[in-house]
């Protein structure tokens, strides 16, 4: 007897490219479902190798558009089977329900992703501490225990997989298990909301019990760092624009993608200011802004008030690219859009400025937090101090 030819499945999202008039290729998502195509453009680009720092860069892309994709297949399972956050009960999943919430933040905030890989790393966490299934009735204050007992222990490995993302060899930094330990309590205080479960375990815990936030270091580019990377070229010229904008404007990223050419405007006496809404704490900002930090502004054209002053990737690409242009001008530093914003501070201080004024610069409700880098400052001026004794010996 004949048997029945198997009927492969389509393949519901594959990565493609798009040939830009730079030379550059543009990765964007096909996308098939219910018998329609669409497609998703990522803003993540494949550029011309031409040296070894170009193929890695490619590389990373490439990493992420599959991580992309392979998220976006699940979310599209997810529609498929009509899941949805109300009526999970106890016994149900909690990687699912976790996952569902990594959606919602990358739904609500697409242009910043790092809260939907913090979420999907979460789950890699806790399926490594207590196995593939693990349902909300599991997950009582002994769970929470053991689970923070293990994050302070556990060794760093690659994950989740599909991406390119490597860690160093040891135990997880204590800044990442406090990530995990307040990623894991939000989630459960979520599902107390939705009404799941009826409290949240980790409020039974006793405080030497919990996770205490570890300050981490502010790391930051001294003047001359900043010099060798406007003389460095950088595969993607925006986000060294974006970035040095960034050095001299104290502003975070999601701020400066967020950026219109109509937020730039003149005060009473014909300096250049900005007026925008914090992302992070949604105050509205007059940012005063220097003439150095306007040399790096792109060419306006005929662009709009309407319209972006800088076309900027995900956080994270933007992260990479700035790693291979840090190391091609010679800064072993880990270098990272955030940088920007404490290179910004660190100046201002260093040269001067009163911390009061740079506390309102930065946007901060808090002095305490601007006094992070006034120990920097102080801690710098203490080494090389330091450099004196014994000249006389």
């Amino acid at each position: 007897m004949k048997q029945a030819k198997k009927i492969k499945a389509k393949e519901p999202v594959k990565i493609r490219f798009k040939e830009l008039s730079n030379g550059n290729q543009s990765i964007y998502l096909d996308i098939y479902q219910n018998g329609k195509r669409n497609r998703e453009f990522l803003k993540i680009y494949i550029v011309p190798e031409h040296s070894d720092t170009d193929k890695e860069v490619n590389r990373q892309m490439m990493g992420l558009a599959n991580a992309i994709k392979a998220q976006k297949i699940v979310e599209l399972k997810n529609s498929e089977n009509g899941f949805s956050i109300q009526g999970i009960k106890q016994k149900a999943c909690i990687y699912d329900y976790i996952h569902k919430l990594a959606d919602e933040k990358y739904k609500t905030r697409p242009s910043d992703s790092s809260n939907y890989r913090n979420y999907i790393t979460l789950i890699d966490r806790l399926k490594q501490f207590s196995g593939d299934k693990t349902t909300f009735k599991q997950v009582n204050k002994e769970f929470c225990i053991k689970f923070i007992e293990w994050l302070r222990t556990a060794k760093n490995r690659a994950y989740p997989k599909g991406t390119s993302t490597t860690f160093a060899s040891g135990l997880i930094a204590p800044s990442s298990q406090y990530q995990f330990y307040a990623l894991f309590k939000t989630a459960l205080s979520r599902a107390v909301t939705d009404g799941i479960i009826p409290a949240n375990p980790i409020d039974q815990l006793q405080k030497n019990e919990k996770l205490k936030r570890i300050p981490g270091n502010r790391e930051y580019l001294t003047i001359d760092e900043v010099k060798q990377l406007v003389k460095t070229n950088c595969v993607q010229p925006v986000i060294k624009q974006a970035f040095l904008f960034s050095c001299f404007s104290g502003m975070r990223y999601g701020d400066v993608k967020n950026l219109k050419w109509g937020d730039i405007q003149k005060d009473n006496e014909g300096k250049m200011l900005i007026r925008y809404t914090q992302q992070k704490t949604k105050k509205d900002e007059n940012l005063q802004i220097s003439d150095e930090a306007l040399k790096f502004l792109p060419e306006r054209s005929k662009s709009k008030d309407k319209d972006s002053v800088f076309i900027l990737p995900y956080n994270g690409t933007a992260n990479v690219v700035l790693r291979s242009w840090a190391c091609a001008s010679g800064i072993t530093k880990r270098v990272t859009f955030h940088v920007g914003r404490h290179t910004n501070a660190t100046l201002l201080l260093s040269l001067g400025v009163p911390i009061e004024t740079v506390s309102k610069l930065l946007g901060h409700s808090d002095i305490q937090t601007t006094q992070i880098y006034a120990k920097v400052i102080d801690k710098n001026k203490r080494a090389a101090v330091s450099k004196l004794d014994g000249l006389t010996d």
